[in-house]
């Protein structure tokens, strides 16, 4: 294999800079830098092409003089803008060790801007072990993975330091979750370049006017889609690793997302798309999964880390053999090593200062407080540095706060982050189910969280509220479905979750009894309703305000086709619904009650002449927090709107009824001695379900009917 097809003869090699790592235009050549600091020996693979059996230079490091402490450094003249390359590392392979170097294996750089992937990668050869040996990964590979191996590409960085995070408060954030490729690559979309970050950035109108502000993408770092090997039993198809959590490649763009298809153009059109989002006024958040990597466990393959420090990036077991799974997915990312540490800020603030995004929502974040040995950190140096690192200081962090081995933080997840808020979901879900006990959970997330979040001084807004998102069932199937219907995953149907708390309402599935129909579209509008009317931060996942549907699959990680695809007939189809979702999003905008940084008190404050919050059920002052209970009723003071401030807004009446039973009830004073009219009501039908602003039915006397299974919603007008 060290026969190399030279295409590129007598290069001049220098002995280059340690820093930057990674490979950077530099006068007139290209300065390669890389860290490992067991490896004996590094080579450095120049390509001419992509092609399997493209021509190649090799270019030994000389540790003498291209060595720099644990970095291995060398100045190439001659490279341009497009170079591919790649590394072979050499040194001991000793599994039980935890060393696993094999120089037959092309390594990706760490750092590297960009991967070649507008082909199908072959990573049969990539294992460092001889597949067909009773020794398993004992044994050592003799096979070259580099003709199917992606290969790192030489960015030309023109980036000038001019742009900004929008910076938008967390008060005024409304995050929309979507999958890059299945939001333009369903045929209705639209769009003209369908699944790629173009297609997404032809979308922009369309999420201006229904009115979010944050868009948070799932993964699109570099990952491979073919590495599930799973088949679907109904169809006969190979499934794909379509949602993308299993990088391997942290700094790159994901190349099939690119509309051009040219080498290296993912880079400019990632950066093209995030500029234009921008331009109106909408953050981009993105979906890290620092967890693991794609190298999986003991039998994966090697790709970068693993044949780079393994024992340095990875939390290995006891017999360093074996891998550590905090994340479910083979091993677990070493994040509290300072090297591993330092490589990870180094990939956000790139992220941030060079592609300019708003923020990160961090994929199983726990595993971010775990030391070498898995323990969960009192004071998590990454997570801490994250958190105070002067780029990142400002923007949004996100955890999901659990992980795959038993650890759960949500309201405990240390420092400012705000929290996907798993129990949020749960009991909005139950409450809106008809389930007992209920109404005092419900209650606590309708503002805030406060059981979760007060105790350690932080505030509603650290609390990401959602019903749905693209783990689990989408809007429309939890509740139209009772069970999961994972079946052409290829796992017997044993995988997603099976606690959802969704309901068909009488049906299984899709219907077209209009009964039936008539409960799922006010139930779904109850939900919306909740979600923008709750204190925290709202996520709204794709589709969801049209009723997109997955036919009962709560778990289509492998489903790159018609189940994942957004259909946008549903928008034609269920545009009442849609427009209600929008006019919700609108009513939360216009009322800063709404978006409180500070928990309720309850109590009337001096200079106040009513609470902040009071409670209410079919009679004034009489909420029934009883097991039993499917109703509850708050007024909100729009005197506290302002967090200090001064400003006042609007007092708002909200009376949330889960029963099968509608009530006449008693609507109280409002605090500002105001008259009541009804901003929003769930039983009626589009456009009285919320009409436009300035048009709301004003309250003649003190009594309301509330229609079974809905939300009404008053505001106060002097």
């Amino acid at each position: 294999m060290h026969n190399p097809d030279i295409f590129y003869e007598n290069p001049v090699i220098l002995r280059g800079c340690p820093f930057p790592l990674g490979a950077v235009l530099s006068r007139d050549g290209v300065n390669f830098s890389i860290l490992s600091r067991t490896a004996e020996a590094v080579i450095l693979v120049l390509f001419e092409t992509a092609d399997p059996d493209s021509r190649f230079t090799e270019i030994i490091f000389d540790p003498e003089i291209n060595k720099t402490g644990d970095i291995w450094h060398a100045w190439v003249r001659g490279l341009k803008k497009g170079q591919l390359y790649g590394y072979r590392m050499d040194g001991p392979y000793e599994p039980s060790k935890g060393l696993r170097f094999n120089k037959n294996k092309l390594l990706l750089d760490p750092y590297a801007k960009a991967v070649s992937g507008n082909f199908k990668w072959d990573l049969s050869d990539a294992r460092g072990f001889d597949p067909e040996s009773e020794l398993q990964d004992l044994s050592f590979s003799q096979k070259d993975s580099a003709p199917g191996a992606p290969k790192c590409i030489v960015i030309e960085n023109d980036y000038k330091c001019t742009g900004k995070s929008l910076m938008t408060s967390l008060s005024g954030t409304i995050v929309y979750e979507l999958h890059v490729k299945g939001f333009t690559y369903h045929e209705t979309s639209g769009v003209q370049h369908r699944g790629t970050f173009k297609g997404l950035t032809e979308k922009i109108p369309y999420l201006k006017e229904l009115g979010v502000s944050a868009v948070e993408l799932m993964p699109i770092h570099e990952f491979d889609e073919e590495e599930n090997t799973k088949i679907n039993p109904l169809t006969g198809e190979r499934l794909k690793n379509y949602w993308g959590y299993s990088t391997f490649s942290f700094f790159a763009p994901k190349s099939r997302y690119s509309s051009s298809g040219k080498l290296g153009e993912q880079y400019s059109e990632c950066r093209e798309m995030i500029e234009e989002f921008h331009k109106a006024g909408i953050e981009v958040i993105l979906d890290v999964v620092f967890n693991h990597t794609a190298e999986l466990d003991h039998m994966g393959p090697t790709l970068c880390f693993r044949g780079i420090d393994n024992a340095i990036y990875y939390i290995l077991k006891q017999d360093k053999r074996y891998y550590k799974n905090f994340s479910g997915c083979g091993n677990t990312f070493n994040c509290n090593h300072p090297i591993v540490r330092e490589f990870i800020l180094d990939c956000l603030k790139y992220w941030v200062i060079e592609m300019n995004v708003d923020g990160f929502r961090f994929d199983l974040a726990s595993v971010l407080g775990r030391d070498i040995d898995g323990n969960i950190l009192s004071n998590p140096p990454l997570i801490e540095r994250i958190e105070e690192d002067p780029i990142l200081r400002d923007i949004k962090i996100i955890a999901e706060a659990w992980d795959a081995a038993g650890a759960y933080q949500v309201g405990d997840f240390p420092g400012r982050w705000a929290e996907w808020n798993g129990k949020y979901r749960d009991d909005v879900r139950k409450f809106w189910r008809g389930d007992e006990n209920t109404v005092g959970y419900f209650s606590t997330r309708l503002t805030g969280s406060a059981d979760l979040y007060q105790h350690s001084q932080k505030s509603p807004l650290h609390s990401i509220n959602f019903i749905t998102c693209h783990d689990g069932f989408t809007l429309n199937d939890m509740v139209s479905y009772n069970e999961k219907r994972n079946e052409e995953n290829g796992e017997n149907n044993i995988d997603g979750e099976n606690n959802n708390y969704s309901f068909n309402y009488g049906f299984e599935g899709s219907t077209s009894d209009p009964a039936i129909e008539s409960i799922r579209n006010r139930q779904i509008r109850n939900f919306i309703a909740t979600l923008f009317l709750s204190q925290g931060v709202p996520m709204l996942y794709a589709g969801d305000e049209f009723r997109r549907t997955q036919n009962g699959n709560n778990n289509a990680y492998c489903q790159d086709n018609e189940i994942s695809w957004i259909d946008w007939s549903y928008l034609e189809k269920n545009r009442d619904l849609f427009r209600f979702c929008r006019e919700m999003i609108r009513f939360r905008k216009e009322h800063p009650v709404l978006r409180r940084n500070s928990f309720f008190s309850g109590k009337t404050e001096k200079g106040f002449s009513s609470p902040d919050i009071s409670w209410h059920g079919v009679k004034i002052n009489k909420p029934d927090w009883n097991i039993n209970s499917h109703m509850i009723a708050c007024v909100l003071n729009g005197e506290f709107a302002g967090n200090g401030n001064g400003f006042r807004d609007n007092d708002i009446y909200m009376s949330f009824n889960a029963s099968k039973t509608g009530f006449n009830i008693e609507v109280p004073d409002a605090p500002s001695g105001g008259k009541w009219y009804a901003a929003i009501d769930t039983s009626k039908s589009s456009p009285e379900d919320i009409p436009e602003k300035g048009k709301e039915i004003l309250l003649n006397g003190r009594g309301y009917f509330i229609g079974p299974q809905s939300v009404l919603v008053m505001i106060s007008r002097n």
